[in-house]
């Protein structure tokens, strides 16, 4: 379990991983610009962006202009972009790749995944991912949306596992299955969504924990999280809200406290089911 926001977490290939980062999903590239600037004057080290969000040029410049205010290199950063479904052939993920690096502004990236599973052309994606990582340009490779029976069908011919699978994961959703396999497997497992895109900062569980505490429903649901040993990078795009979601460090939940938020787990998703939506 990670004690501070610098924290991190080890992956099966040794790289070291922050447990605890920003994520940009949904945010303008003006509004990451600000937001990725703020998290690294605020000490996140790891940021997390893709393809898809379009936003990997504001990732870029927020990274610029972080550094510049507090004198970190590149290297004290942790940076995450994946592959999108239309992209899934050997040399489309290459050319994606390239792409997303110079958007990025970056000469590497930390990790790398592919986005959805899809139709199982990820089979495809994996291997110029390899080769990718093989040839040093990326420091690790996993996956994100994954079900069990994607990641089995991947482990049947891959080079290399997985180091990460990112999946939507908060108290009402906590994918215990999926968690359980990839410790099996050597697998961690990141978490979207942490907050149910804030449909959990009103239940009255959190709440009451929040009360006793001192502390917000979002800051609660973010420490369930972290001693429940999963990497997760809540959004924000303010100053205010990126320093709160971080200061989940000087408390600890009880294994009631715990227990009771673990009763939440009813299913729910508030994204798309990895098995019904392909995105082609």
């Amino acid at each position: 379990m990670i004690n501070s926001l610098t924290d991190t977490v080890s992956l099966n290939n040794e790289v070291n991983m922050p447990g605890f980062g920003l994520g940009v999903f949904q945010v303008s590239n003006d509004d990451t610009i600000l937001s990725v600037q703020k998290a690294i004057e605020a000490g996140y080290t790891s940021i997390d962006t893709a393809q898809i969000y379009e936003n990997e040029a504001g990732v870029a410049e927020g990274i610029r202009r972080g550094l510049a205010s507090t004198g970190k290199s590149r290297e004290d950063l942790f940076i995450t972009s994946k592959v999108w479904n239309h992209h899934l052939s050997y040399d489309q993920t290459i050319e994606a790749y390239h792409d997303s690096l110079t958007k990025l502004g970056l000469d590497y990236l930390d990790l790398y995944l592919i986005h959805w599973p899809g139709n199982n052309a990820f089979l495809t994606s994996w291997s110029a991912m390899e080769d990718l990582y093989f040839s040093g340009k990326i420091k690790a490779i996993g996956v994100s949306n994954f079900e069990i029976h994607h990641l089995q069908t991947l482990l049947e011919t891959a080079r290399i596992t997985p180091v990460i699978n990112q999946v939507e994961l908060h108290p009402r959703m906590a994918q215990k299955e999926i968690r359980a396999f990839g410790k099996e497997k050597g697998i961690l497992t990141e978490a979207w969504s942490p907050l149910m895109q804030g449909q959990l900062l009103k239940d009255e569980t959190i709440l009451a924990i929040a009360k006793k505490h001192q502390k917000s429903a979002a800051q609660i649901i973010l420490r369930w999280h972290v001693q429940n040993e999963i990497v997760v990078i809540p959004k924000s795009v303010k100053d205010s809200r990126i320093k709160s979601n971080a200061a989940i460090f000087d408390f600890e939940l009880s294994e009631e406290e715990l227990r009771m938020i673990d009763k939440l787990d009813d299913g729910t998703r508030v994204g798309p089911h990895p098995d019904k939506f392909f995105f082609d």
